[in-house]
């Protein structure tokens, strides 16, 4: 079944195709960043979204992948480890972690009142681990842990704060899914100071030419341009 599903994924994209695979928490950002490329290059990028780990596995499998965007740097350190990956890691962008709520905030303190507050988990996502490190250093996990509700990745937590909880610690750059909620009333910024930063890394997987200078265009001034519009921090 697995043979039958890569054979499918290679057979969807042409040869000259850069295919991507990337992390949901970039799944907007790399829109704008494969307009960007193609504008200068005439080559097409195509974005396969999913979580790190997922298209981890798949890479190991041999998937039809041209360049890894994770969410963070353990899977691309994998990988490359593995010998499945031509590049050592690199970072492109640090995530940026925010307290949402759906229905507004004024406040942190706010965060007090809720019911339930939708988490990563801190064991496996990269985010879910930056908030229980925010709030030991805020001194407020004892007080709100009792309320978490642990969410497999970020996205999903987004999702969770959306439909179930209304907060929720989530990524900067979900946000731009619903523009009407990326502004002001609907999150806070949280100190960078006080959570490990969160390293998003990036690995080259094939021998593509058209491969190599996407992965290159990701350090370009364009791209980081595009890093911080969507919400992260560029070293």
């Amino acid at each position: 079944m697995k043979k039958l599903i890569l054979t499918f994924i290679l057979l969807t994209f042409s040869f000259a195709d850069v295919r991507v695979a990337t992390a949901g928490n970039v799944a907007f950002a790399i829109k704008d960043l494969a307009k960007s490329f193609y504008s200068k290059t005439h080559i097409k990028v195509v974005p396969i979204i999913g979580s790190s780990g997922k298209l981890t596995a798949q890479i190991e499998h041999n998937a039809p992948y041209d360049v890894f965007l994770s969410a963070n740097m353990k899977y691309p350190e994998y990988l490359y480890t593995h010998h499945k990956a031509l590049t050592k890691p690199k970072v492109y962008a640090r995530g940026k972690l925010v307290l949402f709520a759906r229905d507004g905030i004024k406040g942190f303190d706010d965060i007090f009142i809720a019911q339930k507050i939708a988490i990563a988990n801190p064991q496996t996502a990269p985010y879910g681990k930056a908030t229980v490190e925010y709030l030991k250093n805020t001194n407020n996990y004892n007080k709100l842990k009792s309320k978490f509700i642990i969410a497999p990745n970020i996205s999903a937590t987004f999702s969770y704060a959306m439909k179930v909880t209304n907060y929720g610690f989530v990524a900067r750059s979900l946000l731009f899914k619903f523009p009407k909620l990326n502004n002001k009333n609907h999150f806070i910024d949280l100190d960078e100071k006080l959570y490990s930063p969160i390293k998003q890394g990036v690995v080259l997987i094939s021998h593509k030419s058209e491969a190599k200078q996407f992965y290159q265009f990701l350090f370009s001034k364009e791209a980081k341009e595009i890093f911080l519009k969507y919400g992260y921090s560029i070293n």
